[in-house]
């Protein structure tokens, strides 16, 4: 699934750079932009993961899911 989201990133105080997700909350940090980046795409990736998960659990008998495309 092709999914795109917003990361603000700055230098950190500390060295390196801190980034966060505008749409959901997550946020990544490293020593370079790509190993920020990454960090990033894997916080997204677990928060969509866990969100995914316990949404399932919580859906009522007879509930289906589908695919949407939302466009900009």
């Amino acid at each position: 699934m092709h999914n795109e989201f917003t990361a603000v990133i700055a230098p950190a105080p500390e060295g390196g750079y801190a980034a966060y997700c505008l749409e959901i909350p997550a946020v990544g940090e490293g020593e370079t932009l790509e190993e920020c980046r990454q960090n990033l795409r894997e916080a997204i990736l677990l928060m969509l993961t866990d969100r995914r998960e316990t949404e399932r659990k919580e859906a009522p008998p007879g509930a289906w899911e589908e695919r949407l495309e939302v466009v900009e």
